[in-house]
């Protein structure tokens, strides 16, 4: 069909046209029925089940988690069962404000019971706080043999409260008898009221951080 006899066609009265600009005018029409279709509504409907299904995928993975997480429930609570009777047993080699002259006591009577003498003892002025604990550094110096210093470190290590030694210099002095410098730290935990200055303190650090 000519551009001229296109040109004739009547669109008052479409049933005379050809059947093959009929069929062709419907498919025009079909395609741009569907692309309205798809611009006013379809687009829209498309684009909100692709977030459904993004958020169907991570739902699944987060049941997926929690289901993994309620089947491994009674493994957990054994796990802080046996995590919370370890650090029980920590606490309990800490000894509370009032026990901490008696253990001072129980370190100066280790070393003289091995024969050592002592030239320092002196514990820090200021106990350094820590979440639960406070540690109290103790300077000491004490001379003896090798034998008596080394059984004094061992005693120290068997005593029933947590003492460790630090920054330790061994030096020879007079007719061989050699002098440790070291720094034993003990710890005790904090009592209620410790605690809760602690807590306080560091609500406070955490909302300057804010």
């Amino acid at each position: 069909m000519t551009l001229n006899e296109l040109r004739r066609l009547d669109p008052q009265n479409i049933g005379s046209w050809p059947i093959a600009v009929q069929l062709v005018t419907l498919l025009l029409l079909l395609l741009l029925v569907i692309f309205l279709g798809y611009w006013f509504d379809w687009r829209n409907q498309l684009s909100e089940i692709s977030t459904l299904r993004e958020r169907e995928s991570t739902l699944r993975t987060s049941f997926i988690e929690k289901k993994r997480q309620a089947v491994n429930l009674p493994a957990y609570q054994k796990q802080l069962e046996d995590i919370e009777q370890a650090f029980g047993a920590l606490l309990r080699q800490l000894p509370n404000r009032s026990e901490m002259d008696a253990l001072l006591t129980d370190i100066n009577q280790a070393g003289l019971g091995r024969g050592l003498q002592f030239e320092l003892f002196r514990p820090a002025a200021q106990e350094t706080m820590s979440e639960f604990y406070a540690e109290l550094p103790i300077s000491i110096r004490v001379t003896g043999s090798y034998h008596e210093i080394g059984a004094f470190a061992s005693d120290l290590a068997r005593l029933p409260r947590i003492v460790t030694l630090n920054d330790v210099s061994v030096m020879t002095g007079r007719d061989g008898v050699l002098a440790m410098d070291a720094v034993a730290k003990t710890f005790r935990y904090l009592d209620e009221e410790e605690l809760a200055k602690q807590r306080k303190a560091a609500q406070g650090a955490a909302a300057k951080k804010k």
